[in-house]
């Protein structure tokens, strides 16, 4: 279980530095990563870090894909780490 939340914990930092670092490419006009490599990440395991970096960055918070599914997708990680933890 450790080592769960510890590769959870890793991917969500990682999740939350790529959604800044989109936001800095978008206001400094420059080539932008991809919706789907966005939501990609916050699937495998990222959404809390995705989640904080929409707020924390005002970032993708208009899009209802992002507002809707990136919760939706951590509702469902959360229920997930609870059955793996029993």
């Amino acid at each position: 279980m450790t080592l769960m939340l510890g590769l959870w914990g890793v991917i969500n930092l990682v999740t939350f530095a790529i959604y800044g670092l989109d936001k800095y490419k978008a206001r400094h006009h420059k080539w932008r990563i991809s919706e789907a490599t966005l939501l990609l990440l916050a699937a495998v395991g990222g959404s809390a870090g995705a989640l904080v970096a929409m707020q924390v960055f005002r970032h993708k918070t208009q899009h209802l894909k992002f507002k809707l599914g990136v919760p939706a997708l951590l509702v469902l990680q959360l229920a997930c780490l609870y059955v793996w933890g029993k």
